[in-house]
């Protein structure tokens, strides 16, 4: 009892000082840059007044900024023990306030999203699920997920807002009046994350259906409901890891389609005081974020736990690795390789940076097989050459992300803790830290995706590992004198290894919109780089007018899924 209480109260002094520290490293940000905040936001509040000396050093004494970096830390450690987050530098309204209002908008919109999430989750698995009870390989591979999870969800807000907002009026195009401007934000976010559940559910049935247990109910003539229920708790002991991180993950990364939609979240409110310098504004953003990322992610553990009850840590589980499924057709993914190659490297013959406004916004033709944007730019020409980057860069990340997601996972619950902060750290907060320090770029992107990106699969890889070390030909090895390494190298890596790529690979079209949304923000790639993101960004103004300028960017995304998703079951 006194060692799970030591226990406790060590991880709860990591949480509060990691939190502690991003917060006060976030808050200290234009100070870090070298840039002065007093200029900003003299601005901001107002735009005639001109900022000689002593405007300047009138707002330098208001916001305490002549204190110094250790003067501003101590005034905000003192204020937040009181609970106070202190008043904004902009518009000098209590920031307390503000956040609390945004809070529960951006709970209330995660929570929809959350719960189309697993409709979508549902409609994937269905299939698996009820040809593993009638006894049925279900080897389908994970095309329509790679298409959903490919999606960005901005442009799937878009063609929500033309299609029932604009032209059938169903639904408020923005804004946050009631429940009903949450539908097509909740259903913009929802859609891809429920994808990505949707690959982990169906591999967590698969992966049920090769137990031995399932064999000999089956055998025994059981009801095919009771195989049914006992399936679905096995999968939900798998996908429970995921919710919790998938909430925290939502909630901290819905900023983009807070602000597509006008939508007061509070990863809206993060990113406007990010723009104007508001400090205090931006560390209770980054504080409240933390704080329900924690909270949220932790819930996995105790769901899994509850549903597996001992067989969580007791040897209950009878699992084997599972069976190989076989392989994808080859012939068909070799000619849309080549189909592929000839059309990008038909492109890459084109000048993606060459403009001629006499040839704005024109349609698909032979001169310009997929059209031009909106300053007459070739968008062949921009999407080949985007893709060199976009694609190698996010299989990169995506590697490397899966590579540490593996290796956290294995080590169990001792890095629980330090999984639920980077699962709700938002990539923006990260770019932002890299650009002050080292200006703005690709470098900056991509760490910033690869610190924060890990931590879903992390979850991923705990759970599988888990029952692997659980299960009764584990505890047999373990009693004939196995070694720990072994045993990892031998039986529990080669288990969840494949199921962890598998989700890797659905998510690579989420790391490449990442990279794509950091450099629309002037974070990465800076325009007019042809990059897949950029595209996506600079035609949506155009999308009812010139759909193609949105359409091909997006279906280059979804191709790039489609092939992760064929590689991914390969993967033994």
């Amino acid at each position: 009892m006194i060692g799970r209480l030591t226990s406790a109260v060590g991880r709860s002094s990591v949480v509060a000082v990691v939190v502690t520290a991003v917060a006060a490293v976030i808050g200290l940000l234009p100070l870090i840059s070298g840039r002065d905040p007093a200029l900003t936001v003299l601005r901001a509040r107002s735009a005639e007044r001109e900022a000689d000396v002593e405007a300047l050093a009138s707002v330098r004494r208001e916001l305490g900024l002549d204190a110094g970096p250790a003067g501003l830390l101590r005034r905000w450690l003192e204020g937040l023990v009181h609970g106070d987050f202190g008043r904004s530098w902009v518009s000098g309204e209590p920031v307390g306030a503000r956040v609390a209002d945004s809070l529960g908008v951006s709970a209330t919109l995660t929570a929809f999203a959350v719960l189309v999430a697993a409709a979508v989750m549902a409609l994937l698995m269905a299939r698996t699920l009820v040809r593993t009870v009638n006894g049925r390989r279900d080897d389908s591979g994970n095309g329509v997920a790679a298409v959903l999870a490919g999606m960005p969800e901005f442009v799937l807000g878009a063609l929500f807002v033309v299609v029932f907002a604009v032209r059938l009026g169903w639904l408020p195009t923005s804004g946050w009046n009631d429940l009903g401007n949450a539908v097509l934000p909740a259903v913009a976010l929802g859609i891809p994350a429920g994808a990505v559940l949707g690959v982990v559910a169906r591999d967590a049935i698969r992966d049920a259906a090769s137990e031995q247990w399932l064999r000999a109910w089956t055998a025994a003539g059981l009801r095919r409901r009771v195989i049914g229920l006992a399936v679905l708790r096995r999968a939900a002991s798998v996908v429970a890891q995921q919710l919790g991180l998938l909430f925290a993950g939502l909630f901290g990364g819905a900023a983009a389609v807070e602000v597509a939609f006008a939508v007061p979240g509070i990863g809206r409110l993060a990113i406007n005081g990010a723009i104007a310098q508001d400090v205090p504004v931006v560390q209770a953003c980054v504080l409240t974020i933390l704080a329900v990322g924690v909270v949220t992610s932790g819930i996995g553990g105790p769901a899994r736990r509850l549903l597996l009850g001992r067989a969580a840590t007791a040897a209950a589980l009878t699992a084997a690795p599972p069976a190989p499924r076989p392989p994808a057709r080859t012939w068909v993914w070799i000619c849309a390789t080549a189909a592929a190659g000839i059309v990008i490297g038909y492109g890459l013959l084109r000048d993606p940076l060459a403009i001629d406004l006499t040839h704005r916004l024109l349609s698909p033709s032979l001169t310009h097989p997929m059209g031009t944007d909106a300053v007459g730019r070739d968008m062949l020409a921009r999407l080949s050459h985007g893709a060199v980057n976009t694609a190698l860069l996010a299989l990169a990340v995506t590697a490397t992300t899966a590579v540490i997601g593996v290796m956290v996972g294995l080590a169990a619950n001792r890095t629980s803790t330090v999984s639920a902060l980077m699962n709700a750290l938002p990539p923006v907060v990260v770019a932002l830290v890299v650009a002050a320090a080292a200006g703005p770029g690709w470098a900056g992107a991509v760490a910033a995706v690869v610190v924060t990106g890990w931590a879903p699969l992390a979850g991923h890889a705990r759970s599988l590992a888990a029952e692997q070390r659980a299960s009764t030909y584990l505890t047999a090895s373990r009693a004939l004198g196995a070694s720990p390494w072994h045993l990892t190298t031998r039986h529990v890596l080669p288990a969840i290894v494949p199921a962890v790529v598998r989700n890797a690979c659905v998510r690579l079209p989420a790391v490449a919109l990442a990279l794509a949304t950091l450099g629309y923000l002037g974070l990465g790639a800076q325009p007019p780089d042809p990059e897949w993101g950029l595209l996506i960004a600079e035609g949506m103004p155009y999308v009812e007018r010139a759909p193609w300028t949105v359409l091909f960017p997006a279906a280059g995304l979804i191709a790039l899924g489609l092939a992760a998703s064929s590689l991914a079951t390969r993967v033994r």
